[in-house]
């Protein structure tokens, strides 16, 4: 091919999307969420992308799948618009070039097109089924590459180096089903602000999260909404839940006291009628991971789950892992992220192809 690159605009048809994205301007889409997807088909040899980044703590890395093989780019933050070489010296033939965001709440981008020195090809149909996910950390995928830690405590200073949504249980689940994915996770978050790890000293919870497309105040313009009608998935998966007893300078959350468990489950329940009302036929699963935690917080959702169904709500489920919150007293490893998609891909399948009916 030639030296000459074709800018592709981030409104050309034949860029496809995936994930909660801020299209406010078409030509500059904000990539927010860890597992949000950019995907180009295209004939050449070489294709960069641009995009202006903004840093908030962590090494900054983009995840770059080219033909299914899983790769990244790794670069320093800018403060103004960036062209990065994604893929180079490739055949002269047809590709698949998949980006997409590694990391959670670490920074956001704004995505600015890409450069290739070929021909743009159609995209691809997207799946007709569609998952939507509301986790932490381990649905996001962090520390999942430190795969010299399985089963033990994360590395010291790591830096979100191994972080890797791709590798996530949830975005594993919705390859193995063939369907697209939301993947509404953030580390350290917990069911109700001022708890958990994530935004000290002022903690966001999924209480305020859950119901967003900027889910910090950093971003810009602040907080933004986001609209349900733009996606409806077939399946829910609730995965919070484990971060919970944190409460930053004070002893930890119990579940078991009844005004906090009141509070708690009042919120959770809260959350899950109002998801209800945007999607009337999903499949909701209730879960947590295999990362070591409490069972009685695993109890305290069972129960939610009792309460939602006595008060009229179908369609709900409860899945426990076979080693559900004693596997690891670190950040599971792809490993133990596949162990986990393994067990919920067989869950979803048994619900039936029902359950991907709109």
């Amino acid at each position: 091919m030639g030296n000459t690159l074709r800018f592709i605009s981030p409104d050309n048809k034949a860029i496809s999307y995936m994930g909660r994205i801020d299209f406010k301007n078409p030509l500059s889409p904000k990539i927010i969420f860890a597992g949000t997807t950019i995907t180009l088909r295209f004939k050449g040899t070489r294709a960069d992308i641009k995009l202006l980044n903004h840093k908030f703590y962590n090494a900054q890395e983009l995840g770059v799948v080219i033909d299914g093989k899983v790769t990244k780019l790794t670069y320093e933050d800018h403060w103004e618009p960036v062209t990065l070489t994604a893929v180079q010296g490739l055949p002269d033939a047809e590709h698949e070039l998949v980006i997409y965001k590694r990391q959670d709440a670490s920074h956001y981008f704004d995505f600015l097109g890409f450069y290739i020195d070929g021909e743009v090809l159609p995209a691809s149909e997207k799946p007709s089924r569609r998952i939507e996910c509301y986790g932490d950390s381990v649905s996001s995928g962090q520390v999942c590459e430190a795969c010299d830690y399985l089963a033990k405590q994360d590395p010291e200073g790591h830096e979100g180096a191994y972080d890797n949504s791709w590798y996530s249980y949830s975005m594993i689940t919705a390859r193995n089903l063939g369907a697209q994915i939301h993947n509404v996770a953030q580390g350290g978050i917990a069911i109700l602000d001022n708890t958990g790890y994530y935004h000290a000293p002022t903690f966001i919870g999924m209480e305020t999260a859950y119901n967003k497309l900027c889910y910090f105040p950093e971003g810009e313009g602040g907080y933004s909404d986001w609209d349900f009608s733009q996606y409806i998935p077939h399946v829910v998966i609730m995965a919070v839940g484990q971060n919970d007893p944190h409460n930053e300078g004070n002893p930890d959350n119990d579940i078991n006291e009844p005004q906090f468990r009141a509070r708690w489950t009042s919120k959770y329940k809260e959350i899950l009628k109002d998801l209800r009302t945007h999607y009337p036929k999903a499949a909701i699963i209730l879960t947590t991971t295999v990362l070591c935690h409490s069972i009685d917080w695993d109890n305290a959702i069972d129960s939610c789950m009792q309460e939602l169904k006595a008060d009229g709500m179908e369609n709900i489920y409860h899945l426990m892992y076979k080693r559900n919150g004693i596997a690891t007293p670190g950040h599971p490893r792809i490993l133990e992220q596949y162990e986990m998609a393994s067990e919920l891909t067989a869950f979803i399948s048994s619900l039936g192809d029902n359950v991907w009916e709109d």
